[in-house]
């Protein structure tokens, strides 16, 4: 299977890899090439950036969720078509899942899929150190798997003087990025998707491109990717029965948290997806089997949720008439009666769960857990197991009972999951790869089939 590929990476969050990323998948996208970007980790943010302000498809890649052969089937579907993929990695290169573990990082992820790694070191107040860092990072584990470099914020001579000394490592000096603040991305535009906003940083992405296109040699990036080793054709597992539905999804700026592949999973085993705007519309879709309120940010849009009465009327209906709903995270607030919006006001939701959702000053139950049902309920049954992720600064009045959630490294754990009749709501974002099984139930049960 050839799969051009390259992963970026950096030693530390903050690094301008987010920023170099999409600098450089702006920069292929232009050149007209079919640009394929993932993002290592369970983050939304990063590959919906991708998609609307660059225009490029995008998905995860997350060992925690998937495991190394789910994730090389999961990269071969993702990949298919594109004549380059460019991987973001997450945090440090050797961060993983605990905190002297490289197990779950960017490194083991490039290793997983054989991709060559390129350093983006920050060497802002550094000239040779930054070369030390490099080395330091190709000698910490003896299969590092970086081929190349970029330097950020440092000047064009540093990097002339500097680019011998790199190949004495056997690395491929590709570049450097000059200060340029005018072209940062910072994190809070990550998650801005409005017109006006996806406007805004087009334009300056298309000046980082450009400017990229001067200091780093992207032609010498391509080679590195066509360069990479070829993989292994995935031998795709038989998959449960699902059914021939048609399942209603939330999408639009208050609800945006989808992972493609739970997407792409409903759809291979027969649903048929819909979309709907809780804030625009009036009412859910015609003639729908089930219903997916994703995650998002209902607490920026409280007031316009609360408005919109038909549509919080509808939800409601139908939830109390037995359809089948998945609601996490943000959908899960917005089945509360009431929801705190980012001032302190509450405003009135779907009525669904009676419990306030508020807001708290710190995160809260953060990272990746396993869910495990303590009862049989219409969608899991007793000791049935999903991945998942939580993120959240709010707490509800009714977290549910219905689940054990535990961390990897079992240390702690707590009750979570509201699961009553043919509704299963909680704080979880759940990637439906890790157990098939239970999507495919769901299928079923909105075909009224189990």
């Amino acid at each position: 299977m050839k799969r051009p590929r390259v992963l970026f990476a950096a030693p530390a969050s903050g690094s301008g890899k987010t920023m170099i990323t999409c600098g450089i998948l702006q920069a292929l996208h232009d050149r007209g090439l079919a640009v394929s970007s993932f993002k290592c980790g369970p983050d939304y943010i990063d590959p919906m950036f991708h998609e609307k302000v660059i225009g490029v498809p995008s998905a995860n890649l997350d060992l925690f969720f998937a495991g190394e052969d789910r994730l090389l089937k999961l990269f071969g579907r993702n990949s298919e078509g594109a004549d380059i993929s460019v991987i973001e990695g997450v945090m440090g290169f050797y961060d993983g899942q605990s905190a002297a573990s490289a197990e779950g990082s960017s490194w083991h992820v490039a290793k997983t899929i054989k991709a060559p790694a390129v350093l983006i070191v920050n060497a802002r107040g550094q000239s040779l150190s930054a070369v030390a860092s490099l080395k330091g990072f190709l000698e910490f584990l003896p299969d590092s798997g970086i081929k190349g470099v970029i330097f950020n914020q440092m000047a064009e001579r540093i990097f002339e003087s500097l680019a011998p000394e790199v190949e004495k490592l056997g690395v491929i000096p590709l570049g450097y990025v000059p200060k340029a603040d005018e072209m940062v991305i910072e994190s809070r535009h990550l998650g801005l998707v409005t017109p006006g906003e996806i406007d805004d940083l087009s334009v300056r992405l298309k000046k980082l491109a450009a400017l990229l296109e001067k200091t780093v040699d992207i032609d010498r990036l391509i080679k590195l990717a066509q360069d990479a080793e070829e993989l292994p054709e995935p031998v795709e597992e038989e998959l449960p029965e699902g059914a021939d539905v048609t399942v209603a999804v939330s999408k639009d700026e208050a609800f945006c948290f989808l992972y493609k592949d739970n997407i792409a999973l409903m759809e291979r085993l027969g649903a048929k997806i819909v979309y709907f705007s809780p804030i625009h519309d009036e009412k859910l879709p015609e003639n729908i089997d089930g219903l997916l309120l994703c995650g998002g940010y209902p607490e920026l849009y409280a007031k316009t949720l609360a408005e919109n009465v038909s549509m919080r009327a509808s939800v409601a209906e139908a939830v109390r008439n037995g359809l089948p709903t998945l609601a996490e995270c943000g959908g899960f607030m917005y089945l509360h009666e009431e929801l705190e919006d980012m001032d302190g006001n509450f405003y009135p939701m779907c009525g669904i769960l009676p419990a306030k959702a508020w807001r708290t000053k710190k995160l809260s139950r953060f990272g990746y857990i396993t869910l495990t049902a303590q009862k049989d309920t219409d969608i899991l049954k007793t000791g049935e197991s999903i991945r998942a992720h939580e993120f959240h600064y709010y707490e509800s009045g009714q977290c549910g009972e219905a689940c054990l959630a535990e961390k990897p490294d079992g240390k702690r754990s707590w009750h979570c999951e509201n699961a009553e009749g043919r509704l299963l709501a909680g704080f979880p974002h759940l990637f439906y790869e890790s157990n098939p099984a239970f999507i495919a139930r769901f299928l079923r049960l909105c075909a009224e089939k189990e």
